[in-house]
């Protein structure tokens, strides 16, 4: 695992103590349904056969060749605590060139070894914290990034995490059939999985998007302290007034033009994967879903429920922008897929060239027609 932003026997100073945010999430995660040993065992075991058996109903769907041998990534069964675990892994990788380039920006180089950990402490807990929150939130997750992690020891091709008792927890709670439930999950992460095996670029790709973004952001870091500031000052007065914001409030930050457009590039991609994910869920009929839109019905309005403090956390982090790109995403893989097949959709995975940008995400006839169909 990659424990700081530069090789730890460089001497390097460390912006964030990544076993300390793993530890902080563990202690502070939520307990998840009470179940036997027993109940674990049948539910991990049956998680991992409807993994299994969801990779033929994708390429089906897809009628994408790589869903034919998925071997190059791994199929984890995992509780809240190692998915937090399996995250810091993979944010050291997304963040390793961000915290370089931070340390470089600020001449911290120099900074003493006790500046340095106390700084990776602070940063530490409040990932750790962040994490806590989103581990009883995510059903499974697809993770490409963890493989570049130099001791995660993880295939070359990612893995894909199922977080058992968050499954467990939803499917309870919708009171829907736990099988058909949890293969219409596994359908979903699945499809994500054969994504990136069917557009082997598309990894570097979006580590690459990231970075741009934050070099944006690191080239006017004074501006961002001021904007920073800003935006907690109307976070507290909206916080106040009983008021949550309508959209990610981190989102805000984003001023420069060059800012907006790589953000508005990962926005892109990000609904093309979630959407293309959810046609593919919600595209098995009942013979293999018997629920599904039963299913589908439920789990739509359970967010409808969500309190107040939630709701403001979800806003703050942009959760609530991340599901509008699920929707926003399915619309346009519809569209696309209704004029020009689904053989004329997956030119998409060809190249970062085919990749739609966020105007053409709704505006599928715009992409439609920059590829000739």
């Amino acid at each position: 695992m990659v424990s700081s932003a530069r090789d730890s026997s460089a001497g390097a100073p460390s912006l964030i103590n990544w076993d300390l945010a793993a530890s902080t999430a563990a202690r502070l995660t939520p307990p998840g349904p009470a179940l036997s040993a027993g109940e674990i065992g049948k539910a991990v075991e049956n998680l991992r056969f409807n993994a299994d058996i969801s990779v033929p109903h994708v390429h089906d769907i897809t009628g994408l060749e790589a869903a034919r041998d998925l071997r190059d990534s791994h199929v984890l069964v995992v509780d809240r605590a190692s998915w937090s675990k399996a995250n810091t892994q993979s944010f050291s990788v997304m963040l390793q060139p961000i915290l370089e380039k931070m340390l470089e920006s600020r001449g911290s180089l120099s900074m003493t070894p006790a500046a340095a950990a106390a700084s990776g402490a602070i940063t530490g807990s409040q990932l750790g914290a962040i994490l806590a929150f989103l581990s009883s939130k995510v059903l499974g997750q697809y993770d490409p990034f963890a493989a570049l992690a130099p001791a995660a020891r993880v295939p070359s091709g990612g893995r894909l995490l199922l977080v058992a008792p968050n499954i467990i927890s939803v499917e309870r709670e919708l009171n829907v059939h736990p099988d058909d439930f949890r293969l219409w999950v596994c359908l979903h992460e699945q499809t994500h999985r054969v994504q990136f095996a069917a557009a082997p670029w598309l990894r570097d790709h979006m580590l690459a998007e990231i970075e741009k973004l934050s070099s944006h952001l690191l080239g006017n870091m004074d501006s961002l302290v001021e904007r920073a500031a800003a935006v907690a000052k109307s976070l507290k007065d909206r916080a106040a007034s009983g008021n949550v914001p309508s959209r990610g409030a981190i989102l805000d930050l984003l001023q420069d033009p060059e800012e907006k457009a790589s953000l508005s590039h990962i926005t892109a991609v990000m609904s093309l994967l979630e959407g293309h994910a959810n046609v593919v869920m919600d595209a098995v009929d009942s013979s293999i879903v018997p629920s599904v839109k039963t299913i589908r019905q439920r789990f739509n309005d359970r967010g409808k429920d969500r309190g107040i403090i939630e709701k403001f956390i979800r806003n703050l982090l942009g959760l609530d922008a991340k599901m509008r790109q699920y929707t926003d995403g399915a619309k346009f893989v519809r569209e696309v897929v209704e004029v020009g097949g689904m053989e004329g959709f997956n030119r998409v995975w060809n190249s970062a060239e085919n990749l739609p940008t966020e105007e053409e995400i709704h505006n599928s006839r715009m992409w439609l027609e920059r590829m000739g169909l």
